[in-house]
């Protein structure tokens, strides 16, 4: 995908991510290697002033994209963060999406259900939270709870949410066939980090809000949560929406990457600052008078 010139990969990179990280059909969930920081040839001690640089080539394409919109350009992209508790997904949210302007942001958790939520159709409250024209929409978990967690803990029958995959197959063709760039972005944490983070959350009295017993339940469930990410990325990983599988040990890199993968989405878009509507010269000389 071209890039503009101030949007160059810089030389720590050796691919573009998505060409490392887009999942490959026979990649078993088991294999991922979380620890490690595919195409990236820097350390942590590199991270801190790139993420910075970096940060700013998003802010101005974010920027631009939402100044489009101004201008009757309807495109979006949306950002689908999906992981286990711990693996960063706050994370990408703050220090990434949050270099950009929040105008132009719109962001989206996706929890337990509330009973109006039950009482329509599970994409309901994702259709609601989609991003309008220009914004990136960041969706913090998605409608993929509902064959991940959904599914393992048996909350609708097999019948049910495995109709589910094709369903959201097909719900992503509509939004990308409506304007919509979409970045799907599995996170993968092991359970050793997983444990480090929530004990330091354990230890941290300014961590304690971010701490669920439930966390630790889960744990018990990760096979069966491995078997349904599984069956995610085989079902749903398309040519149009393709997943991405992002390596969260190191957190420094899943949120270089994912800024990699966000700055490529924008740059793809082609995007221009949008011409005046008024004719500057005379309101410069206006100006001057006023």
């Amino acid at each position: 995908m071209a890039r503009t010139p101030d949007a160059d990969l810089p030389s720590l990179w050796t691919h573009e991510p998505h060409d490392l990280l887009e999942f490959r059909a026979g990649t078993a969930v088991a294999d991922i290697e979380t620890a490690s920081t595919p195409g990236f040839t820097g350390k942590k001690k590199d991270s801190g002033d790139l993420q910075d640089e970096r940060n700013e080539v998003f802010a101005d394409l974010q920027e631009m994209l939402y100044a489009g919109s101004r201008a009757g350009d309807t495109r979006k992209i949306l950002l689908v963060l999906q992981g286990m508790d711990t693996a960063g997904k706050g994370g990408i949210v703050k220090h990434v999406v949050g270099a950009g302007n929040p105008q132009g942001i719109r962001y989206s958790s996706f929890g337990k259900p509330t009973e109006e939520e039950l009482a329509h159709d599970y994409l309901w409250r994702i259709r609601k939270a989609l991003p309008p024209a220009g914004h990136i929409g960041v969706f913090d978990r998605s409608h993929y709870e509902d064959v991940l967690a959904v599914r393992v803990h048996d909350l609708v029958p097999p019948e049910v949410w495995g109709r589910r995959y094709d369903e959201i197959n097909a719900f992503e063709r509509e939004l990308v066939d409506d304007g919509t760039t979409i970045v799907k972005c599995a996170m993968f944490v092991s359970l050793d980090e997983q444990k480090k983070r929530l004990a330091k959350r354990l230890r941290r009295p300014d961590k304690f809000w971010k701490f669920n017993p439930a966390d630790i339940d889960e744990r018990e469930l990760w096979p069966k949560y491995q078997e349904a990410y599984q069956a995610v990325l085989d079902r749903t990983s398309t040519e149009y929406a393709p997943w991405h599988v992002i390596p969260c040990d190191r957190k420094w890199y899943s949120r270089l990457a994912i800024t990699e993968l966000l700055i490529e989405a924008l740059d793809g878009l082609d995007l221009a600052w949008p011409p005046p509507d008024f004719d500057v010269k005379a309101e410069k000389r206006r100006l001057k008078t006023a």
